[in-house]
């Protein structure tokens, strides 16, 4: 008879419970959203976050704050969002970032640890040269590398991080020892771009958004984009592939994540107000001004891509002497 009782209360409990979270979810968002950027404000994350935070909240009907955690190079704002309540109350902006640190040693995170909503857009690499360089084709670089081992240098950010690792695949797919160029360490694309510009390094793989005001002004020159097209901004720029036949690509990827247990429901609602939002002129338009490539895979897809990474950028620092993890 206690063990009848026993169950019966259990199982009111159960139902209750479910009654109390259906309603909840029903009823979310009651409060307003915090959207982590683990990155300072003003860079190419935070301003894809505050384009889109404003027209989602039109689709949710409900305010979301964007809130800067940056340290650690995005590892402070990551583990944020990752150890979060699963209540659909704290989500991100998360990158492909998440691709190095365990293979570097400096985090455990990996893109595993997250509840994808949607990726949101690509910043493509590139290999721009000073403006005045002598090298007027790809071709001409790359001859340059191998002829001149230990000589020429390469910069747009720290070794091992994002635009190194678009080195290193552009020089494994082409069979150019990495090691053969002189890699200078930069503070950011855009600083890597600088350099270029005033002759400290030969060529830089930061990204084509980075680049675009060197560009304008003539004092920096892309010789190619790690892209699968050509930009619509600058269409005379070929890509890897068109210039030296390389299936190689590369871009800082962005997009919407959560806890890994955020609950289906909300972030199948996240997911319909992202991709709402993200097909929106607005945002549309933002990206183009900024040279930001909007892409808006859905989250089944986008977990494939940052697995495929992982592996793959695992690899190469690997073959660099660069991994620890």
């Amino acid at each position: 008879m206690t063990n009848h009782i026993t169950r019966r209360v259990a199982l009111g409990a159960g139902l209750a419970s479910f009654a109390i979270g259906g309603k909840a979810l029903a009823a979310w968002p009651e409060r307003p959203i915090s959207l982590i950027v683990p990155y300072p404000a003003g860079g190419g994350t935070d301003i894809v976050a505050r384009t889109l935070a404003p027209l989602m909240e039109r689709e949710l009907r409900g305010s979301i704050n964007v809130v800067n955690r940056a340290g650690g190079g995005g590892i402070t704002g990551h583990e944020a969002i990752s150890r979060a309540q699963p209540d659909g109350y704290t989500i991100g902006m998360i990158t492909n970032d998440l691709s190095f640190y365990t293979h570097l040693g400096q985090s455990r995170l990996t893109h595993r640890d997250f509840s994808k909503i949607g990726q949101t857009n690509e910043i493509v690499g590139s290999v721009t040269v000073k403006g005045d360089s002598p090298y007027r084709k790809l071709s001409d670089l790359l001859d340059a590398i191998r002829a001149n081992p230990g000589r020429l240098r390469g910069t747009g950010a720290a070794p091992g991080v994002n635009w190194h690792v678009g080195f290193l695949g552009m020089a494994d797919s082409l069979r150019i020892d990495p090691r053969s160029v002189i890699w200078v360490p930069a503070q950011g694309g855009t600083l890597g771009h600088q350099d270029v510009a005033a002759g400290g390094s030969e060529f830089s793989t930061s990204s084509l958004a980075e680049a675009r005001a060197l560009l304008e002004a003539q004092r920096v020159r892309t010789l190619a984009l790690m892209g699968d097209a050509r930009a619509e901004q600058f269409p005379d720029i070929p890509t890897l592939k068109e210039a030296t036949g390389s299936d190689w690509t590369f871009s800082v990827v962005h997009g919407m994540g959560g806890p890994r247990a955020l609950p289906a429901e909300i972030r199948n609602r996240l997911n319909e107000a992202l991709r709402k939002a993200h097909a929106s002129d607005e945002f549309q338009a933002a990206m183009r001004q900024r040279t930001i490539r909007a892409v808006n895979r859905q989250p089944d897809a986008w977990e494939a891509v940052l697995e495929q990474q992982l592996n793959t950028y695992g690899r190469l620092l690997r073959d660099a002497g660069l991994a620890r993890g």
